[in-house]
């Protein structure tokens, strides 16, 4: 802004400044070049006798406004501003451009200025105030066929050969769920009764509804899935879903493998736990427990060292055995059973001479009876068998 001025003779100038509010009689007007929003872009450029020009850089809309000229002499009742006052008025580059768009769809981004343009007008484009590689172009459009995501940013333009950038308008790209790579606390062994925090990621725009899965079942909302104290009921396979108006998409499984030492540990009997002096019982042990590759001891109550080994165990004497389980992560014992191991009593004995007794005296008669008469038989055929004789 330039301007000239003349003084009447008889005052000597102190002070020039230029200025852009009138204030009230009495008080001093601020000084442009005082203020920070114009000291580090106002250059003053006449002198104190005639010339009151000044250089204002990097014009924007916000600096449209009257300024004045503004001088104080030697005498402090005299002073001057010059009036009316230079008029700014400053023309804008304005990029127009949608609101929101899909991604996949066509968008014309549009360079527009209230001034009048040659039709050698050059034109620069800008994403997040780096020049776009050859978008220099006589053309005031910018088109971006088959937006993407990575479309997205803050757009200006310029005319080659000025310095003013428009002001940057954002443009906002939406597209459905992309990537969704559940992610657990914790990385090694899961071990019951540990906290437990699994977060589900997602790129989207709008951001996505983030829900929950244990198989096909739904269990919860929210990008994370907190358990402060996880049990085996929670073992299983997860996945979550990431969901917005333009699509949806499923994250990988991720499997929960709670650990936890044996339990509910108890031993069966194979048959009956009372038995005769030579048999023997069967007894097994079972557990529940993940891992769940057992180690089995067997001991007999009254016992220190175990009198047995394996899932299995073959008992042939009486007394109250139990078993113990071990996994890597403890060992639980079971209750006692009893076996009962009878003598064999003289009945038995008995029962037995009797038996072997009666299978001699059938042999015997095998032997004294029954052999000869089938010998006989074979020799002498009953007579009435016999082929007759014939006469001539």
């Amino acid at each position: 802004m330039s301007c000239t001025y003349t003084y009447p003779t008889g005052y000597q100038i102190m002070k020039v400044f230029w200025t852009k509010n009138l204030i009230r009689v009495g008080e001093e007007h601020p000084n442009l070049s005082e203020d920070p929003e114009y000291s580090q872009r106002l250059q003053y450029l006449g002198d104190k006798q005639q010339n009151c020009t000044i250089r204002l850089n990097n014009v924007t809309q916000k600096d449209e406004h009257m300024y004045y000229f503004r001088s104080i002499t030697d005498k402090p009742d005299v002073k001057w501003t010059g009036k009316p006052g230079v008029n700014l008025t400053v023309t804008d580059l304005q990029v127009e451009s949608p609101e929101r768009v899909t991604e996949g769809d066509s968008v014309r981004l549009t360079c527009k200025s209230s001034c009048t343009l040659t039709d050698r007008a050059t034109f620069i484009w800008y994403r997040n105030s780096q020049p776009l590689t050859e978008r220099r172009d006589r053309n005031n459009e910018l088109l971006l066929q088959s937006v993407r995501r990575e479309d997205a940013g803050r757009y200006s333009c310029a005319l080659h050969g000025h310095t003013y950038i428009s002001p940057a308008v954002h443009l906002n790209v939406m597209y459905p769920p992309k990537s969704v790579s559940v992610s657990i606390s914790s990385s090694g062994e899961i071990m019951e009764g540990d906290s437990v925090t699994q977060n589900c990621s997602t790129d989207s725009n709008p951001p996505a509804e983030i829900s929950w899965f244990r198989g096909e079942m739904f269990v919860r909302s929210g990008r994370i899935y907190s358990i402060s104290k996880i049990s085996s009921d929670h073992s299983g396979e997860y996945k979550c879903k990431s969901i917005n108006k333009h699509g949806e998409k499923y994250s990988d499984t991720v499997t929960l493998n709670v650990m936890y030492p044996p339990r509910n540990i108890s031993v069966s009997i194979s048959g009956s736990g009372e038995i005769v002096e030579g048999d023997s019982v069967t007894l097994i042990c079972s557990s529940d427990s993940n891992p769940p590759g057992l180690n089995f001891s067997w001991f007999k109550e009254d016992e220190s060292s175990a009198v047995g080994s394996g899932q299995s165990f073959i008992a042939l004497q009486s007394g109250r055995f139990y078993c113990e389980a071990h996994n890597q992560h403890g060992s639980q014992r079971s209750d006692a059973v009893t076996v009962t191991v009878h003598p064999r009593s003289s009945w038995h004995v008995i029962f037995g001479i009797a038996v072997a007794c009666g299978a001699l005296v059938m042999l015997i008669i095998i032997i004294l009876f029954v052999i000869p008469f089938i010998t006989d038989l074979l020799k002498n055929p009953d007579p009435k068998h016999e082929n007759p004789s014939v006469s001539v």
